[in-house]
C-alpha cells in the first residue's frame, strides 16, 4: 500500500462525503426552513410530504462523513470540538427537533402548530449552525502543538454570522426549487416565486464573503491573487449555474432549477476546497499532519469502500420509487 497516500484517499472520501450531505439533506433542510410561509396548512403537507420519504437516508451521508473524520483525521475531532462545542450542539440539536416533528406532526391534531414550529426552527437552526461552522473553518483556529487554545466562543464572529445566514438562504433556495420540482398548482407556484428572491439574497452574500475571504485568511488571499491559475473557474461556473437557474425559473422549467442550484453548490464548495487545499485544520495543519496511524486508515478503508456503494444505491432506490409528484392528499406519514 506504499503506492497510494492513504491520507489523500481518505480526504476524497470525506470531501464526497460532506458535499453529497449537504446536497441531500440541504434540500429538506430549506423546506423547513420555508415552512412557515408556505400558502396554507394544506401546503405545508405536502411540503413535508416531498421530503418525508428519503430525509432519514440522506442524513447517512453526515454520519458517513462525521465517523470517517474522526477515524481517518483525529486532529480534527480534537481541534473542532472543543473549539465548536455549541456550535456543534445547536447543530445536533435542530436535527433532533426536526427529526422528532416529522414523527409526530401528521399524529397530532390540537398541538400540530408546535411541530410545525418545531420543524421549521430545527431546520433553519442546523443549517445556521453548519454555515456557521463553515465560517469557522475559513477564519480558523487558535492552536499550539496540535492542541485548541482558543475560547468557547471564538467562532462567533460577524463573518461566521453572515456564513450561517448565508447557508440558510442556499438552502431555502434548494427547498424552493425541490419543490418546483415536486409539486404543482399553487405551492409549485409560490416556489417559483420564491426562487428568484431567494437566488438573489444568495448571491449577495455570496459576494460579501468573496470580498471578505482574502481579509480573514492570508494563505486564501495569496491563492486567490498570488497568480493566475484554475481556481477562478469555479466561481465562474457557479455563476452560470446562477444564470441557468433563473433562466430556468423565467421559463418555468420544473426540474431545471434543482439541478441547476445543486451546480451552485457543488461549484461553490469546490471553490472553498481549493482555496483551502491541502489544510484541514486552518491555518496551519494539513492532512497529512491530522492523519491517524496508515494501519488504522487502511483498516477502516476496507470497510467505508464496502458501504458508500450500499449506500449510494439505497440513496439512487430511494429518489427513484418516490420520483413523481407529490399532490395534496399523499399521505408518506400518515
Amino acid at each position: 500500500m506504499e503506492m497510494f497516500d492513504l491520507s489523500l484517499i481518505w480526504a476524497l472520501i470525506i470531501g464526497f462525503g460532506v458535499i453529497m450531505y449537504v446536497l441531500m439533506d440541504g434540500f429538506d433542510l430549506g423546506v423547513g426552513i420555508l415552512f412557515p410561509f408556505a400558502p396554507d396548512d394544506a401546503g405545508r403537507d405536502v411540503m413535508m410530504n416531498s421530503v418525508a420519504p428519503i430525509w432519514d437516508g440522506n442524513e447517512t451521508w453526515l454520519v458517513l462523513g462525521g465517523a470517517g473524520l474522526l477515524a481517518a483525521f483525529p486532529l480534527v475531532y480534537s481541534v473542532f470540538l472543543p473549539a465548536l462545542y455549541l456550535g456543534v450542539f445547536l447543530m445536533l440539536a435542530g436535527l433532533i427537533f426536526r427529526g422528532i416533528a416529522f414523527e409526530f406532526r401528521f399524529k397530532s391534531h390540537r398541538n400540530r402548530h408546535w411541530w410545525n414550529r418545531a420543524f421549521c426552527w430545527g431546520s433553519a437552526v442546523a443549517a445556521f449552525a453548519q454555515g456557521v461552522v463553515v465560517g469557522a473553518y475559513i477564519q480558523g483556529f487558535a492552536v499550539e502543538d496540535f492542541v485548541y487554545v482558543g475560547g468557547p466562543l471564538d467562532w462567533l464572529t460577524p463573518f461566521t454570522v453572515l456564513t450561517g445566514l448565508g447557508l440558510m438562504a442556499g438552502y431555502a433556495l434548494l427547498g424552493a426549487t425541490w419543490l418546483i420540482m415536486k409539486t404543482e398548482g399553487r405551492l409549485q407556484e409560490w416556489a417559483y416565486g420564491l426562487a428568484p428572491k431567494l437566488l438573489i439574497a444568495v448571491l449577495a452574500v455570496f459576494a460579501i464573503i468573496s470580498f471578505w475571504t482574502p481579509f480573514v485568511d492570508e494563505s486564501v488571499r495569496e491563492r486567490w491573487f498570488g497568480h493566475l491559475d484554475l481556481i477562478w473557474i469555479f466561481p465562474v461556473l457557479a455563476l452560470a449555474c446562477a444564470a441557468l437557474l433563473w433562466r430556468a425559473v423565467r421559463q418555468r422549467r420544473e426540474g431545471q432549477p434543482f439541478i441547476a442550484t445543486l451546480g451552485l453548490f457543488v461549484f461553490t464548495y469546490l471553490g472553498l476546497v481549493v482555496s483551502k487545499w491541502p489544510v484541514i485544520v486552518p491555518p496551519d495543519y494539513t492532512i497529512w499532519d491530522a492523519a491517524s496511524a496508515p494501519e488504522s486508515q487502511l483498516f477502516l478503508l476496507i470497510g467505508v469502500l464496502f458501504v458508500i456503494p450500499l449506500v449510494l444505491t439505497y440513496t439512487a432506490w430511494t429518489y427513484w420509487v418516490f420520483r413523481g409528484k407529490v399532490r395534496e392528499g399523499d399521505g408518506y406519514h400518515h
